[in-house]
């Protein structure tokens, strides 16, 4: 018994269109085909076509299922690189949710409960950190401090929140490179610096000398100290040397320059 493409269609939920195209990369030949082109399937067909969707129903590609049913490929050896592709898909997502988790978490610890108070805050601890700036790095610090200042104008609490979160997803970057045994002076520890370092310079490139001396604030200053053992108690002292390292190893000027 045979039957027509739009029963077959009907039957197995494939569009026509679907059958044609499995007909032309040789997937489904149809039994025959009249001499006005109708389609005709037979029971071998049927039982073909029943693989195949089950074979996609496990996500299988058209050209592996292709090389299955061509006994190119055993079907349990396709099946495993196909696990073995999933598998790596769901540590990817893993990671994916991980990261968005941290992030939701960053921002809900960023939260601003009180907008009043966290600007008139704001404007205070920058006067002061300000002058600790001018009088450890000099004047140039102060005007590079300013010109942060005047590009965070207008800044809403939503983006200082983000800034907030960002700012907690860099250091536990560090803190990773930290925990994975990287010396503070290993290639590791400044490739992973060098993104502290960019963060800075987008208000102020500081010399070699003065970054230097701001990783040390993350020893001596409790604000600058806590920020960054929020990620981990040993990362203060261990991004302060890193920092250090990272300036006199990548700051250093080119030969004939100073």
């Amino acid at each position: 018994m045979q039957y027509s493409i739009s029963q077959v269609a009907k039957a197995s939920g494939v569009s026509a269109r679907m059958l044609r195209h499995y007909d032309a990369i040789g997937l489904l030949t149809p039994a025959s085909v009249a001499t006005n082109g109708y389609r005709w399937y037979g029971r071998f067909e049927l039982l073909r076509l029943q693989r195949i969707l089950l074979l996609r129903r496990l996500g299988l590609g058209l050209a592996e299922i292709g090389a299955v049913l061509g006994e190119q490929v055993d079907e349990a050896a396709a099946l495993r690189g196909h696990l073995a592709q999933l598998e790596e898909e769901r540590r990817r997502l893993d990671r994916v949710i991980a990261t968005v988790e941290e992030t939701v978490a960053d921002l809900g610890d960023a939260r601003i409960d009180d907008p009043e108070r966290f600007f008139a805050g704001l404007r205070k601890d920058g006067a002061a950190m300000r002058q600790a700036y001018r009088e450890q790095f000099g004047e140039g610090a102060g005007a590079a401090f300013d010109v942060a200042q005047a590009a965070q104008e207008g800044l809403t609490a939503a983006d200082y929140r983000h800034a907030a979160a960002q700012s907690a997803a860099l250091f536990r970057r560090l803190a990773a490179v930290m925990r994975a045994g990287a010396a503070p002076d290993d290639p590791a520890a400044l490739d992973a610096v060098a993104e502290h370092y960019r963060s800075v310079s987008h208000f102020w490139q500081p010399t070699a000398p003065a970054y230097a001396a701001m990783g040390g604030l993350y020893r001596t200053d409790p604000r600058q100290r806590e920020l960054a053992a929020q990620a981990d108690a040993e990362l203060p002292g261990w991004l302060a040397r890193a920092i250090e390292a990272y300036a006199r190893v990548r700051l250093v000027p080119p030969l004939g320059k100073t």
